[in-house]
């Protein structure tokens, strides 16, 4: 016996067709297809970083070529044009290492991203995985095949006037932040430090002239163990490390210093304080093997005791400096693994200005008056840290 098609198997059949136009036809979303969310360039002295955020990982193929320079990335997605040729507009006049960004189709499924480059660079080109508020990452890295030597840029601005004139008065860090009226941790402690090396440069304690290096001067990331390598080789007698503490809820609320510690925390809040901080070098993002290197290091012999034992001294003269300005959180000083606190032949604490967090302390961080006040207590603390602890005499160079 025999039957006639079965409507329902027709059916069923148009749908597969369907299906198969849809994952594979002319035009199709693949099912590897990416979705940028966001394209960023942040240019600064010590390097230039681009950054691609999508929702999935990126196919790519980089290719670097020195002559002349520019670095080629072949990104897998051809629907991918239009978002990553917001690059080109990015791109400012002023960016020391990029000349300019090219964006085109290099073959019906991929788009070629060129950066054509102003000098010869060592790039470095790698992915990160979702972390924070950030999604995946694409980030290239262009760095100058001969870094900056923070000891030149430190003798290079005291250069040209003498060692007991401070020099000349930048404009206010700080005003670009209330006109935008918008609070951002980074913005606030760069403005602090700002205000504390105006005060400080130039100046001399107990008659020898204090010179004031930021391991960075402007919004751009620089890893934990490179703000502790820039200190050492200026030869550094002290490091502060300046922030804003935030909580997930509003109530905490007051400032707080925070030494080195080879024993452990303090305190459960320590070292939750110290694994957030610890993770900076996780949300801005390095290379796996720098990483690991970066791992290595911070399990080095923690003999360091009189760096500690140094490092709770300024801590204790910074706190009571600061209680002045403010409410303490903590009325001592706190201890845990701070990895930017590990240079073992420099005093080192980190300071919690106030809760960001805090609504009347976020209001406070964003007053002109409390910031010129924290680093007035700041600096107070340090002159009288160094009136008891003269630092030991150096071989400097230059």
């Amino acid at each position: 016996m025999t039957t006639g098609p079965n409507p329902h198997r027709r059916a069923a059949l148009r749908w597969l067709r369907a299906l198969a136009l849809l994952a594979g036809g002319a035009g199709a979303w693949p099912v590897w297809a990416a979705r940028v969310v966001g394209v960023r360039v942040w240019p600064a002295r010590d390097y230039t970083r681009v950054t691609i955020e999508s929702d999935t990982a990126l196919q790519i193929t980089p290719v670097y070529v020195a002559d002349p320079p520019r670095l080629a990335v072949d990104i897998r997605g051809a629907d991918l044009l239009p978002s990553l040729q917001e690059l080109v507009q990015r791109v400012q006049p002023d960016d020391p290492f990029v000349a300019r960004v090219r964006v085109g189709l290099f073959t019906p499924d991929t788009v070629r991203l060129v950066i054509d480059l102003k000098q010869p660079i060592g790039p470095q080109v790698f992915q990160l995985d979702p972390v924070a508020a950030y999604q995946h990452r694409l980030v290239l890295d262009l760095y100058p095949l001969a870094p900056p030597d923070p000891l030149e840029e430190l003798i290079a601005r005291h250069v040209g006037r003498g060692s007991d004139s401070p020099p000349p008065p930048a404009a206010d860090p700080i005003a670009e932040l209330i006109a935008r009226r918008e609070q951002r941790e980074k913005d606030v402690v760069l403005a602090i430090a700002h205000r504390l090396r105006d005060r400080l440069d130039g100046t001399r304690i107990n008659g020898n002239p204090v010179r004031v290096f930021m391991t960075r001067d402007d919004d751009y990331f620089v890893p934990l163990h490179v703000r502790v390598q820039k200190a050492q080789r200026v030869q550094a007698d002290l490091f502060v490390s300046i922030h804003a503490d935030a909580f997930f809820s509003p109530r905490p609320r007051g400032a707080s210093v925070y030494a080195l510690s080879d024993r452990g925390a303090s305190s459960a809040a320590a070292r939750w304080l110290a694994n957030r901080e610890n993770a900076a070098d996780r949300i801005g993002g390095l290379p796996v093997s720098v990483k690991d290197a970066t791992v290595q290091r911070t399990l080095l012999d923690m003999s360091m005791t009189a760096q500690i034992n140094d490092s709770l001294q300024l801590g204790g003269t910074l706190l009571r400096e600061i209680d002045r300005v403010g409410d303490l959180h903590k009325p001592r000083v706190e201890q845990a693994g701070f990895a930017v606190l590990r240079a073992p032949d420099i005093p080192s604490v980190l300071v919690e200005t106030a809760f960001i967090s805090n609504p009347e302390e976020e209001r406070r961080l964003r007053d002109p008056d409390f910031q010129a006040r924290m680093a007035e207590a700041l600096e107070r603390g340090i002159r009288r840290y160094f009136e008891r602890n003269p630092p030991l005499a150096r071989n400097r160079a230059a």
